[in-house]
């Protein structure tokens, strides 16, 4: 499938939800179905929507906001909270305007939005308290004895924050997040209504773009956006989880050299990219799948 057919089995008003690997080309992509065939931008990235990482979230530039209308990018302050629930509702509300293209990398942001999502109660503050303190003193492999096994057949074991979740979950609620999702409401967006297009990137086509897309953070400003964060940095917030963040956080602090911030970075996100690509698998074999050279636009 090349980007003329893609744009063709977009039509006037059929939305488009576009998901892959980091660095895979999902928003080169989505501005060119937008431009071509119109339609708003809509974000999928968790980490998108704050607002202190424009450079490290590989945020779209100045040149792609004028090229088509973006949303959900960069509007949450750093010290919020921010969730799959809270991007829901957003996403909901822009559902009956002009036709969405929801890209992102975020697979439980997409997965919610095509499968629906438990209403699951908020995490009391005490609670949140306690799973950080065991996770800073032990890992988050410390709560896996305390999550039941349904949930633990389905969650990512590799994943600290999906780990915390899940037990934060079962201490505040009594009830494990599989049985949680077991009652989950319809979805607000059917794949069968949707043209649903995930991007297959195989590590030697995708690291080189990695190494060089963060070489061009750098080149443009990203330690410059991290000194900006130090004053305020607590690595507990979801916003602190920005792929290579901490690790330039520590090369301003003197604990590494940028060569081995670098070096820590590229490996970061290349195992990100390896947790996206297993996800997609799992998750999304209803969705139409496409080599990077198809996503790819030349333009």
């Amino acid at each position: 499938m090349n980007i003329e057919r893609i744009i063709a089995d977009a039509g006037a008003d059929r939305p488009v939800l576009i998901a892959g690997p980091t660095a895979s080309g999902k928003s080169a992509l989505a501005v060119a179905i937008a431009e071509t065939a119109g339609g708003v931008i809509v974000n999928a990235d968790a980490l998108q929507v704050f607002a202190n990482w424009r450079l490290l979230s590989a945020r779209p530039d100045a040149g792609d906001l004028a090229r088509a209308p973006h949303a959900l990018y960069g509007h949450i302050a750093p010290d919020a909270p921010y969730s799959t629930g809270h991007w829901l509702r957003e996403v909901a509300g822009l559902l009956g305007g002009a036709r969405p293209i929801i890209v992102g990398g975020t697979g439980l942001n997409l997965a919610a939005l095509t499968e629906g999502l438990a209403e699951i109660p908020p995490t009391p503050d005490p609670v949140r308290a306690e799973a950080d303190r065991r996770v800073a003193a032990k890992g988050a492999a410390c709560l896996l004895a305390d999550i039941d096994p349904a949930t633990l057949a389905r969650i990512d074991r590799q994943n600290p924050a999906r780990i915390q979740r899940a037990w934060e979950v079962q201490a505040t609620t009594g009830q494990g997040l599989a049985a949680w999702q077991d009652t989950t409401p319809p979805p607000l967006l059917r794949l069968s209504d949707s043209l649903a297009l995930c991007i297959d990137a195989p590590p030697d086509w995708l690291n080189p773009r990695i190494a060089l897309r963060f070489d061009r953070m750098l080149a443009n400003g990203a330690l410059d956006e991290v000194r900006a964060n130090l004053p305020n940095w607590d690595p507990r917030r979801p916003a602190s989880r920005a792929i290579g963040a901490p690790d330039l956080v520590a090369h301003l602090g003197g604990k590494m050299t940028l060569d081995e911030a670098r070096a820590a970075v590229l490996i970061a996100t290349r195992q990100y990219a390896k947790r996206q690509r297993t996800w997609f698998r799992k998750r999304m074999a209803g969705w139409v799948p496409l080599t990077a050279s198809q996503a790819t636009p030349d333009r």
